[in-house]
């Protein structure tokens, strides 16, 4: 093997350039995009904090404005994350991007994760009591095993 090829960049060895903070307007996911922050500040990483809007194929049929609550709770997550950002602006300064996607969380943070080139995923622990026994998508981030994943309490 020469000098050259034992030198191939390999993601995650210089620590993480990306990380993928995953939010659905929970107390535990807003934790989560904070500890994700701190993170990101620290290691002069990139933070994507990404939403995934739901599709609710029966509550549309049953005439639910479905796209147009899950829409608006994306804007307010913006404006949240936003208004946090500019709060901070000045005491930390680091690099944020918001993507929005629809689908299940779980395939919709998947796709961010790769499109992104993340390097770590950071989401909040699932606040509902049947993800005990169907799973949670932080489970199955984990279970994925593609990037070190950190579930956030």
């Amino acid at each position: 093997m020469t000098e050259q090829q034992s030198h191939r960049f390999e993601r995650g060895t210089d620590g993480p350039k990306v990380i993928v903070a995953g939010v659905d307007g929970s107390d535990s996911s807003l934790r989560a995009a904070a500890y994700a922050a701190g993170l990101a500040r620290r290691q002069g990483a990139l933070l994507a904090i990404v939403y995934v809007q739901p599709v609710l194929a029966g509550g549309a049929a049953l005439g639910a404005p479905v796209a147009d609550t899950t829409e608006e709770i994306a804007q307010d997550l913006a404006a949240h994350i936003r208004e946090s950002m500019e709060r901070l602006r000045g005491i930390f300064d680091m690099r944020w991007e918001f993507h929005t996607f629809r689908g299940d969380p779980y395939n919709g943070l998947v796709k961010a994760a790769d499109d992104l080139t993340a390097d770590a995923v950071v989401v909040g622990a699932s606040e509902q009591a049947g993800h005990r026994f169907i799973g949670s998508v932080a489970v199955r981030l984990v279970k994925a095993g593609r990037w070190p994943v950190t579930v956030v309490p």
